[in-house]
């Protein structure tokens, strides 16, 4: 007995045909919608050639798409990196053995985890404006960074916590009998664990980021999007041009996704070698 059979009935042959008309069904119903889309768009001229030939021109990219591109993964970047670091604290702090300090990093967690990130972005950019504490012309890119950083970081925060959860009691009770204490179990054998475990969420949280930096365009912060709607705008070329941009993010995800997974395979074949390691030097340090 398998764990499909344990955890649901497996369908019949029915209900299998059942599923197999429903998926052809949906498909036809998207190509159907894709081809009203694009016949639609050609009817309005969008897809003839002059509409199209900025984009062969390095004036479109040296001047607009490029350096939005940039703008796009520098934000993003530094966010997701400050991101998991907020994550990581905060995560392990809802853990932590003082009353105060799971308080008040459950506090702080759920608060940015229910603000939307329009919010964010908008009071950290006025913030920002109106203050001494950044630039008048970097306002925009702090807060965009800023609110990315504060509401990815409290979901990354509430996967570690789920992730460190949902291990085996096992993995705590076995660093516990060798002496470790529980901040010790958590930190060297529960967090790497946890991290391997979640990757894949990790992975859908920095594309979330990724994508979110197109808010910026709100709070005029030149991402991508603002770069291909101005390029639209000089061009006469809008709906082309935010094509390409919307070709442009789905390339750098799936570029992404492509080197998280091979990363995460990586790194869940070293985690036991790792753990092994790690509990050895750990047994070795608390020896008299």
């Amino acid at each position: 007995m398998n764990d499909h059979s344990v955890l649901y009935d497996l369908p019949g042959p029915r209900a299998l045909r059942r599923e197999r008309l429903g998926n052809v069904i949906g498909v036809l119903v998207i190509v159907a919608l894709a081809a009203w889309v694009v016949i639609g768009l050609a009817a309005k001229g969008q897809f003839d050639a002059v509409r199209w030939e900025p984009f062969v021109t390095a004036s479109a990219w040296v001047d607009y798409l490029l350096p939005g591109l940039w703008a796009t993964v520098r934000a993003s970047a530094l966010a997701v990196v400050a991101a998991f670091v907020f994550g990581i604290v905060f995560g392990l702090g809802r853990l932590s053995d003082l009353r105060v300090v799971r308080w008040v990093s459950t506090l702080v967690v759920e608060f940015f985890r229910a603000v939307p990130v329009l919010v964010l972005m908008l009071f950290f950019y006025f913030l920002g404006s109106q203050s001494t504490i950044v630039a008048p012309t970097s306002a925009a890119f702090w807060g965009v960074v800023t609110a990315l950083t504060l509401y990815n970081g409290s979901v990354v925060a509430e996967l570690v916590r789920s992730g460190i959860h949902s291990l085996p009691s096992g993995q705590r009770e076995a660093a516990l009998a060798i002496g470790l204490t529980r901040s010790r179990s958590r930190l060297l054998i529960e967090l790497p664990q946890a991290l391997a475990a979640m990757t894949p969420a990790l992975v859908s949280q920095l594309i979330v980021a990724l994508k979110d930096t197109a808010l910026g365009y709100i709070i005029t912060y030149s991402e991508l999007l603002a770069a291909g709607s101005l390029l639209g705008s000089a061009k006469a070329n809008l709906i082309p041009s935010l094509i390409v941009v919307a070709a442009l993010f789905v390339v750098i995800n799936m570029g992404l996704s492509w080197l998280a997974g091979r990363a995460a395979r990586r790194l869940t074949s070293r985690t036991s070698e790792e753990m092994t390691t790690v509990t050895g030097i750990a047994v070795a340090s608390d020896a008299p």
